[in-house]
């Protein structure tokens, strides 16, 4: 039984040390949200506000009209990056903060049983 339990164990604390690494990546993640979405919807607004740009609706009205297309779109999916970025942002630090906390308590209490049943004097 104490072979099972200790499995269960270091299988949590296996899968639990995988999801950090996830957590990680997916911080990355975030962040480039947090960067290129920006600078997307920087440069869109740019281009849309310029004054050539209205010289080119007048002149070129079909190449324009794609161009404002794609800006739009380019927008849309900066501004729906973006947000998506600050929530998973405020969630990995949840994360972060709740993993460190379960950190502190499994040494804790490792340290509790080892001194309770002198594990630690061998």
């Amino acid at each position: 039984m104490s072979d099972f339990g200790n499995d269960i164990l270091s299988s949590m604390d296996l899968f639990i040390e995988k999801i950090q690494q996830l957590k990680n990546l997916m911080l990355g993640v975030s962040l480039s949200a947090l960067i290129l979405a920006p600078l997307a919807i920087g440069i869109s607004l740019y281009l849309v506000t310029h004054p050539k740009f209205l010289h080119l609706v007048e002149s070129e009205y079909d190449f324009a009209l794609l161009l404002i297309i794609l800006l739009t779109v380019v927008l849309v999916t900066s501004g729906v990056w973006l947000s998506a970025g600050i929530r998973q942002f405020k969630s990995l630090s949840s994360w972060n903060k709740r993993y460190c906390n379960y950190l502190e308590k499994r040494e804790n209490l490792d340290k509790a049983i080892s001194s309770k049943y002198h594990l630690d004097e061998e």
